[in-house]
């Protein structure tokens, strides 16, 4: 896209059966969009594809997802999280993301999947205080080291639950509480 959007207050709802499925390269840009992705997005196939990922990053989001999610994928452990996505139009939508190494034949990481379905509002609204506050550290710091620190917030925030990242996420996901 060759203008930021304009990110609004309109917030684009999933249905329960939805799907939204992405396929990536290794650099995280896009190889495959389900048509579901493109309708809620509001892309067409041509604007995602080769693109980064990122294109529908919001604001809102905290970089220290992201980073939490690479380091778990590098790693070769899939990844679960709450995401609030950009649509073209300056839309909103929350998922519930589940990304996962695509592996060839030699076990050898060649991109990326991620299929993302609807979140309930009650764990929406657990992880909002949550990316704020990450998203203060990352504005009140620089670079890669806010990143970090908000990462760290994170963490810490997860390792109080007693449970690993993974578990907090898909607990959220199924209770919409801890």
């Amino acid at each position: 896209m060759s203008q930021p959007i304009a990110p609004s207050n309109n917030e684009i709802l999933l249905n329960n059966g939805d799907l939204i499925v992405s396929k990536t390269c290794l650099k995280g840009n896009i190889t495959y969009a389900n048509r579901h992705f493109m309708s809620i997005a509001g892309f067409t196939e041509q604007q995602l594809l080769q693109q980064p990922h990122s294109i529908i990053r919001h604001p809102d989001m905290p970089r220290g997802v992201y980073r939490m999610m690479w380091q778990s994928l590098r790693s070769g452990r899939e990844f679960f999280g709450f995401v609030k996505n950009l649509c073209s139009d300056g839309s909103f939508y929350w998922v519930f993301a589940n990304v996962t190494p695509d592996l060839d034949e030699k076990g050898e990481v060649r991109g990326y999947y991620s299929v993302r379905r609807k979140p309930s509002r009650e764990a929406i609204e657990a992880v909002i205080p949550l990316y704020k506050k990450m998203c203060e550290i990352e504005m009140a710091g620089r670079g890669s080291s806010a990143i970090d620190e908000s990462m760290k917030f994170l963490t810490d925030w997860v390792d109080s639950t007693g449970l690993s990242y993974s578990q907090v996420a898909l607990h959220l996901y199924r209770h919409g509480s801890l």
